[in-house]
């Protein structure tokens, strides 16, 4: 049996809905992971339009398995992820999270509320396609709860842990585009709950995602750039379509990249616990570095993925971590992102330093990103790394990082090159002191590429 995964990616399930994840495929998938959990299950799912038809299939496959399963209704990611932790021995949320509309995918969770690790992966595609689920004998069928009270208590927790008084003086006026997504049923309220002036944009749940696509990248968030600039809002925020992402425009109506909102918050965990260990990618910026080395802070670094940060953070006992996505992980609450705790984080910080969040920004670390990617079969994409690798070694004296894919230091900068999990892509990543010497790394980098692909 070979280890690589024939159905899973870096955190579950994702193909697009009702051609390959059918409701057969996903009980049968379902009655695997029941296999090996046994216990009781919580399900939910976010808004698209398959979620409902597939959150049957995925419940009777947990019953016939001998699992009981505990309906949570529709809510974000890290709201199941919450529950499972508190309450539960495992868990399944569908989502394709920032994915269009015509997909769907799967997510399962160990008894912590962290996506299952690799082992697990391809022990249920084992049981997928190499044997059978258990299927229970008549009166060992699971039964059927429901629990509609967790997103509230999973609100009103983030809530309890920021300072509700500082955030209701500051007066905050905050725009809120949830992207039809699962975010509608926790972001309005939360920010009405901290005592914020809020408006709502496209928070309604559509599966068809009519306001905008769900990926909350700058192209799809004019509307709302626009309108934070129209009402003189001190901040906009946006979702991913499973509201474990959060990204923010600040009060000039300037698009604030995921990394930036990742440091601001590592100052500020860190400022008030005095120190910590922070985890995030090899991906992620080096001004994370440098406001842990200023406050007393020390960095893990992982290969990419949100599920290997959250693991690496309960491992270590960690204080924070994150990707360069806007995808920020407070362990102390949800093993995973969570967009709740980040928005009361962010409004609790404009609020406490009393200052606009453009100039927040402007007094982290600068540095200059540069990201592109380009075509390589998947056949060919481990000889490229190590002859990249080997090129490096052997006529540079720059570091190397393997951790993932192949990551170059050099004294002004880094850039890192590594495979997509789901397509046949290279991506490269380059951080500098200036825009141009970052643009410069990524085209050094694809040239790399370029010379040992076929």
């Amino acid at each position: 049996m070979s280890d690589k995964k024939r159905l899973f990616g870096t955190f579950g399930v994702r193909r697009t809905a009702n051609d390959v994840l059918t409701p057969e495929f996903a009980s049968r998938l379902a009655a695997c992971y029941g296999t090996l959990v046994k216990g009781t299950v919580a399900v939910g799912g976010d808004t698209r339009t398959s979620t409902l038809m597939l959150k049957q299939a995925v419940t009777a496959g947990l019953l016939s398995s001998g699992c009981d399963v505990v309906d949570l209704g529709i809510l974000p990611t890290p709201g199941v992820q919450y529950a499972v932790r508190k309450y539960y021995d495992g868990g399944v949320m569908i989502t394709a999270s920032h994915n269009p509309p015509q997909y769907n995918g799967l997510k399962f969770l160990d008894e912590d509320g962290i996506g299952i690790p690799d082992e697990m992966d391809i022990e249920i595609e084992r049981l997928y396609f190499d044997a059978e689920p258990d299927r229970v004998e008549f009166h060992e069928i699971g039964q059927l709860y429901q629990n509609n009270e967790v997103i509230d208590e999973y609100v009103d927790e983030a809530v309890s842990k920021v300072d509700v008084d500082a955030i209701r003086e500051a007066n905050l006026k905050v725009v809120v585009d949830c992207g039809s997504g699962a975010g509608c049923f926790t972001a309005p309220y939360l920010i009405r709950k901290l005592g914020c002036d809020v408006t709502t944009l496209n928070s309604q749940p559509d599966g068809f995602f009519p306001g905008r696509n769900p990926e909350p990248i700058e192209e799809n968030l004019q509307e709302l750039i626009h309108v934070v600039k129209e009402l003189n809002a001190d901040i906009g925020l946006a979702h991913d379509g499973d509201a474990d992402r959060t990204i923010c425009i600040d009060e000039n109506g300037s698009f604030v990249l995921g990394d930036k909102t990742f440091t601001l918050v590592e100052k500020q965990m860190l400022k008030e616990n005095n120190g910590g260990t922070i985890v995030t990618t090899v991906a992620t910026s080096q001004a994370i570095y440098d406001v842990a080395e200023e406050y007393n802070g020390e960095v893990i670094a992982t290969a990419v993925g949100d599920l290997l940060v959250a693991r690496k953070l309960k491992d270590e006992n960690g204080l924070f971590g994150g990707e360069e996505n806007g995808g920020l992980i407070f362990p102390d609450f949800v093993y995973g992102r969570d967009a709740v705790m980040t928005v009361a984080k962010i409004l609790e910080i404009v609020a406490k330093e009393k200052k606009p969040l453009s100039e927040l920004v402007a007094e982290l670390p600068v540095y200059y990103a540069s990201k592109t990617k380009i075509e390589c079969p998947d056949d060919e994409k481990e000889f490229v790394m190590a002859s990249i690798a080997e090129e490096i070694q052997t006529t540079t004296d720059f570091k190397l990082d393997l951790t993932d894919g192949v990551k170059i230091l050099k004294e002004d900068g880094w850039v890192i090159i590594r495979p997509s999990g789901t397509e046949p892509i290279f991506r490269c990543f380059s951080e500098s002191d200036s825009q141009q010497k970052a643009d410069e790394m990524t085209e050094w980098g694809l040239g790399l590429i370029k010379k040992y692909k076929k």
